[in-house]
């Protein structure tokens, strides 16, 4: 069905690129002016290799369904040019494909060039062979990178005129950007800067695109470049010039999220007012980031220290599912907001007080008037007067009014159900082979401690790792052998002696004589690694082994690609109780870029070296694991659920799903499940997860599975349990609404007749996904009903019939609206202001 599905899109696409005319797209002080007119746009971003094709269709659907005009994405350099000139535009990388998967569903497209594009994304999208180019600055006036970035940025370029499109050639794309958020750090390149701007500006146009380019967080970009606003609001965003449109390329949706940090999210109503704000305000076009964040696969995530999960919060999750209430709420709100459309491209807005921290924004023209309401102050709800009637506005909110007279819309009132996901956790269906004396399904081969590769090299002194390994590999193995004589003094308690290392990060283990002394890791918020671990040497020969690994590049700041990695000294021995040491770090060290299992094709499952015959070991570092499993029934999204594994990269079918770390927790303190909306957000404001894995569930796409016969190969670094490992498959749970008396009527109803439309109610609507009925009424109360989804209780008052009206109303059907008022449900207590809360189960 996904094929096919797939196919269909692709061929209306062909079709429809014969049959579309060029636009002409161009830009005046209020907006994008596409074909002559002037557009209200909102837009959202997916990554594409971030998702996977056989997700790319739904995904862009999804996107459509949920009010959106335009897709944007960055272009990752360093996955479409792993080596120079060598180019990969294939599977997750096949930008093309995705694109015109984008103008088949007929929406538009922001191409970010960039060509850095920070994103989280290991080294900033750029490729590890940039760095080594001799007499190479990043990202200032430097010839050398300079020529780089514009062969690049051509290259690119020159695909989609190839392919036709650019709106100017009657395809998607309405937009590019060069560069991104250099406006942030550019003052550290100094005089370089402003040059490298202009002359990026110059370049970008010079290749004569047709369509408009911007520069987001870049407050002198050169005429004719957009600078653009990147941030949890920009409502008091200004362009540079009296000419530009205010446009917001990066509203971020939730915030993203590092290993060993708790998981950050954001609450829709606080999205929505930034958004309806930014509107109100004179913006027309916005952006969120991310719309889907998706998942970063193999070894593409940044930071360093940014996990796997890429989910960000988003309309819709990292599985392709939509997140409820966000995707539906945020629906309604650009509902809302395009029906102001028709006033807003005519004028700018005429912005006057309306008390303190309550604002009215009135966009008129001839007959035709729109206008927002806001109150911003974080606290209290506030009642105001505007054009001769009264409105209640909640606390940091914003109220829109089509006809600047009737509401269709307050941003802190949700229309929309609420989905609580739940995962179902069932065993993994590992194949034991018949010969299997242990029966357990997995075999295992181990990982060489310290030097293992014909291609090991020694040289005296610590070698930065990034420079020695070029990224080939998480892994650089430091080697060092060393006679250690009887009488030495460090020696004169005993052999009990402490190895001190101090390392540029990420995370280390150290090995003396084959075995693990002990580990040491950074965190997202300081990467370096210092370690004391008190080791045991003997009279002798005796080998210290130092494993360095790396967990994504440094992603972004000023002059990012100077940041070192692995052990750059000192290490040294001292001694417990006399305070002698012997400094090791100009020794002769030996090296090894990554493991043997990695050069041994381990990760495809390949190979005659799999041990089934003994004992499975578990708890020990550096073993690879493999085992044949069966695929969960059904098409649920599905996920790997790491619980007794340590640290390390997983394959299914050769496939990477990327680095687990469940041993990574979560500080215990700031978390909360029901954050304030009201006030300003930032990352760490709402928090979830305390005390738990950053990451336990770990993406594994159904496409990349077949029903039977799949392979799963693990790399453990520090010890795991891999009988342990359960998949997980992601299920909808309890789905709900609880709606005023006083919400709006949904958006839906502004189409009827004004004389009906105020006749309408608030109403609750529920909805089960396709080929799902309501099956039963898990909870309803009218009245002053407590709680959130999952927990409502009854409040002191409850109208007797509510579950009765509600299950005759629902129960058997796919989806049902119950008008919530008195008339529904009668008066169980007069002169308070009423609710129904409803929670109900599908099948």
């Amino acid at each position: 069905m996904r094929v096919t599905r797939e196919i269909l899109a692709l061929v209306f696409c062909l079709v429809t690129a014969t049959t579309t005319f060029a636009a002409t797209v161009t830009y005046d002080n209020r907006a994008i002016v596409i074909d002559g007119k002037r557009r209200v746009l909102v837009s959202g971003s997916i990554h594409y290799p971030r998702s996977i094709p056989d997700m790319w269709p739904d995904l862009i659907q999804k996107s459509k369904d949920g009010g959106l005009d335009v897709i944007e994405t960055y272009v990752f350099w360093n996955v479409h040019e792993p080596v120079r000139n060598q180019y990969n535009f294939e599977g997750r990388n096949d930008v093309v494909k995705f694109l015109k998967l984008v103008a088949a569903a007929g929406l538009y497209v922001h191409l970010r060039i960039g060509p850095y594009v920070c994103a989280e994304w290991n080294y900033g999208g750029f490729p590890l062979w940039l760095h080594f180019i001799p007499g190479i600055k990043f990202r200032t006036d430097n010839e050398q990178f300079k020529s780089e970035m514009q062969r690049f940025t051509a290259k690119i370029v020159g695909m989609m005129q190839q392919e036709k499109l650019y709106a100017s050639q009657g395809g998607p794309i309405i937009l590019s950007q060069i560069e991104n958020e250099y406006g942030n750090i550019d003052s550290a390149y100094g005089a370089a800067a402003k040059p490298y701007i202009k002359w990026a500006a110059d370049m970008a146009v010079s290749l004569n695109t047709g369509v408009p380019w911007v520069m987001c967080q870049q407050s002198d970009a050169p005429d004719p470049i957009i600078n653009t606003c990147n941030g949890f609001y920009c409502d008091q965003f200004t362009p540079n010039s009296n000419k530009k449109p205010k446009m917001w390329t990066e509203n971020w949706s939730g915030w993203f999220l590092p290993f060993g940090g708790a998981v950050p999210y954001r609450p829709v109503e606080d999205v929505a007012f930034a958004v309806a704000r930014f509107y109100q305000r004179g913006g027309t076009f916005q952006n969120y980031y991310m719309y889907h964040g998706g998942t970063n696969f193999g070894r593409t995530s940044g930071g360093p220290f940014i996990a796997t999960s890429y989910d960000y919060d988003s309309p819709i999750d990292e599985y392709g599912l939509v997140r409820q209430p966000k995707w539906g709420h945020l629906r309604d709100v650009h509902k809302a907001i395009k029906l102001c459309e028709e006033a807003m491209i005519a004028t700018d807005p005429t912005i006057s007080s309306l008390g303190s921290n309550v604002e009215a924004a009135v966009y008129k023209t001839g007959s035709v008037c729109s206008a927002f309401l806001a109150n911003i102050d974080d606290k209290s709800d506030t009642t105001v007067k505007f054009n001769g009637n009264s409105y209640l506005l909640p606390a940091w909110s914003v109220s829109i009014l089509p006809d600047c007279k009737n509401v269709v819309l307050n941003t802190a009132k949700i229309n929309s159900q609420t989905v609580i996901p739940s995962f179902m956790h069932e065993s993994l269906k590992t194949n034991a082979d018949s010969t299997d004396s242990v029966g357990s399904g997995w075999s295992w081969i181990n990982e060489p401690v310290g030097i293992s590769k014909a291609s090991a090299f020694s040289k005296p002194g610590l070698l930065e790792q990034i420079n020695t390994t070029a990224d080939q590999s998480d892994y650089l193995w430091y080697s060092l052998s060393m006679d250690i004589k009887g009488d030495e003094p460090f020696l004169q308690d005993g052999s009990q002696t402490v190895l001190h290392v101090e390392s540029l990060g990420h995370s280390l283990h150290a090995f003396i004589n084959g075995k693990l002394a002990g580990s040491g890791t950074g965190n997202y918020g300081n990467v370096e690694v210092k370690v004391d671990i008190p080791i045991t040497v003997v009279p002798g020969k005796n080998t210290i082994d130092l494993l360095s690994l790396t967990v994504g590049l440094q992603n972004y700041g000023a002059f990012f690609e100077l940041s070192g990695a692995g052990v750059t000294g000192p290490v040294k021995l001292n001694g417990l109780n006399n305070g002698s040491s012997i400094d090791l770090s100009s020794q002769q060290w030996t090296y090894q870029i990554g493991l043997k299992g990695e050069d041994s094709g381990l990760p495809s499952g390949s190979s005659s070296q799999w041990n089934s015959q003994s004992s499975l070991p578990k708890n020990q570092p550096l073993i690879w694991y493999k085992t044949n499993f069966d695929a969960p029934s059904g098409d649920a999204p599905i996920a790997l659920d790491f619980t007794g594994m340590g640290k390390g990269e997983a394959w299914v079918n050769g496939q990477s799903i990327g680095r687990y770390w469940p041993t990574f927790i979560a500080p215990n303190g700031g978390c909360t499940d029901n954050c304030n909306y009201r006030g300003a957000y930032s990352g760490n404001k709402c928090l979830k997860n305390c005390g738990k894995p950053s990451q336990q569930l770990y993406h594994v796409p159904r496409s990349w599975l077949k029903p039977s016969g799949n392979i799963l190969v693990l790399f453990e670094e520090i010890g795991g349990d891999p009988t342990q490992l359960a998949f997980a498959t992601r299920q909808m749970g309890s789905l709900c609404s609880h709606v005023s008396e006083t919400h709006p009527s949904p958006v839906d109803m502004w189409s009827l007749d004004s004389k009906t439309r105020r006749a309408s109610n608030s109403t609750l609507s529920l909805s089960c996904p396709s080929n799902q009925v309501i099956s039963s009424i898990k909870f309803a109360s009218y009245g002053t009903p407590l709680g959130t989804c999952g927990s409502f209780s009854h409040g002191r008052c409850s109208s007797a019939k509510a579950h009765s009206i509600v299950h005759k109303a629902c129960v058997g059907s796919a989806s049902c609206s119950i008008g919530v008022s008195t008339s529904t449900f009668g008066d169980p207590c007069k002169g308070v202001k009423k609710s129904l809360a409803v929670e109900i189960s599908c099948a």
